[in-house]
């Protein structure tokens, strides 16, 4: 029995230079002015974006986190103090800056709508100032790419989804936070190995056209992936000419099987996909290959998925990549952090 990998510490950064700068300038002012009581901020999303009926709760555990290990360190200290810009008693005050306050949250995967409390923080009024910016950019961009994935599950209700967003994302925090928000929101699996070394998301992932390239013909990659990756074997069949290398796979079905290896799917990556993949399907039942899946993926976003709908290819999976991770219909949402 396989042993399961140790889980691998998760995202987020723990920098408290993770603000803005009038947090401290503000933070700095209302401690000179005594300003420090109790106060209560509320996380909310003004308006629906195009196209989303309704929002999905994501990003609360590294807001969490994030909050729990808020703390300057030394050299941190020591930048803010060279530049000039702060008082001694407000690097004091940093120096023994720690989160003690309150977060009341609507769980993750949870729906909610427009102008309704995603989180509220009661804390001191310099520290609820304080976090701010980090709390903003944590829950944003997770509700963004949660509800975009809600979209498309419910698209493709019966289509294992996977995320394959991270060479699109805004950067690896977002790469990585992309693949976990799409999962809270139903997504299968992931391509991306941080994400299910942090939160043990199940993997999906086939080869490239470059790797089909590097070989002198299709067949000779596919015996080099197969017998590197016998496991779960997924080829990729539009380098060339989909209905060529599915046949090409079903004529290596006697030497593969002789070692033991199964081919378990093909992976679609361009051209018309409902088209091909009916070509590929015929190919595949016919040559004894009727359990192999087919995997879908370039450019799949909503219209697809809805033309799909209503066609109905015999496509199995989806890897979704740009339109997930870049939520490329509504890119932002008009969110705010108000005491």
């Amino acid at each position: 029995m396989r042993e399961s990998p140790r889980k691998l510490p998760a995202p987020p950064d723990p920098s408290a230079l993770l603000v803005d700068l009038y947090q401290l300038s503000m933070m700095q002012a209302y401690l000179e002015a005594g300003r420090t009581g109790d106060a209560v901020f509320e996380f909310f999303v003004r308006r629906l974006p195009p196209r989303r009926r309704f929002l999905v709760a994501a990003g609360l555990a590294q807001v969490v986190e994030w909050l729990q290990g808020l703390r300057f360190a030394p050299d941190e200290l020591d930048w803010l103090r060279a530049s000039g810009m702060f008082s001694d008693a407000l690097l004091s005050h940093l120096a023994r800056l720690r989160f003690d306050g309150d977060v009341d949250a609507i769980p993750e995967g949870r729906v909610f709508f427009a102008g309704e409390p995603v989180l509220r923080l009661r804390a001191s009024l310099p520290l609820a100032q304080f976090v701010e910016s980090r709390i903003v950019n944590l829950l944003h961009y997770q509700v963004l790419v949660a509800s975009k994935a809600a979209q498309l599950r419910l698209l493709a209700p019966r289509h294992e989804l996977v995320d394959f967003g991270l060479r699109r994302a805004h950067g690896a925090e977002a790469g990585v936070m992309s693949a976990r928000a799409a999962w809270i929101a139903g997504f299968d699996a992931t391509a991306t190995l941080r994400a299910a070394a942090a939160w043990g998301i199940p993997l999906r992932g086939t080869m490239a056209h470059a790797f089909v390239q590097a070989f002198e013909d299709e067949s000779a990659a596919f015996s080099a992936f197969a017998l590197a990756r016998p496991r779960d074997l997924v080829l990729l069949v539009d380098t060339y000419d989909c209905a060529r290398a599915a046949r090409r796979i079903v004529g290596m079905l006697p030497s593969l099987a002789a070692q033991g290896i199964a081919v378990a799917g093909v992976r679609i990556d361009s051209g018309d996909l409902a088209a091909e993949a009916r070509r590929v399907r015929a190919i595949l039942d016919a040559g004894g290959l009727s359990h192999a899946r087919i995997l879908a993926s370039g450019g799949i976003d909503a219209d697809i998925l809805a033309e799909h709908a209503r066609e109905a290819p015999p496509i199995d999976a989806y890897g979704i990549g740009t339109a997930l991770s870049t939520s490329s219909d509504a890119p932002s949402l008009d969110c705010a952090y108000k005491l």
